[in-house]
């Protein structure tokens, strides 16, 4: 897009500070045209994460931040495990036995359990 330099707003306006908001993000704002995988707004992100904002007064050990990080984890491998065609509960019962195993012998054992090396009966 030609940005004219012939007509211009005051910077320090309402237009021009949107004019200028707009030039900055004009790349990112395009991106998606440029890869057809890349969806046009994050509403699928948004709707997977809603059950957790409207919950999350109703989590008691949510009050400190380990409490808030291991919600946010266990929604995570939820959400992750829907987005995979996984039946979430036997995706979590699946990892979470398989962790304490793995992580003795292996370094790597967190990416051992990702959705696609999941057992087929989590499906």
């Amino acid at each position: 897009m030609a940005w004219s330099k012939t007509r211009t707003a005051a910077p320090k306006s309402k237009l021009g500070i949107a004019l200028n908001y707009l030039k900055n993000q004009w790349p990112t704002l395009t991106t998606y045209l440029q890869d057809g995988r890349i969806e046009l707004s994050n509403n699928r992100a948004e709707r997977s994460i809603k059950p957790f904002v409207i919950s999350r007064k109703n989590f008691l050990f949510a009050n400190t931040t380990n409490g808030a990080q291991s919600c946010a984890v266990l929604f995570s491998l939820i959400e992750t495990a829907k987005e995979n065609g996984l039946d979430p509960c036997r995706y979590l019962t699946w990892v979470l036995k398989e962790a304490p195993k793995r992580s003795a012998s292996d370094p790597n054992w967190a990416q051992t359990l990702t959705p696609q090396n999941a057992p087929t009966d989590c499906r």
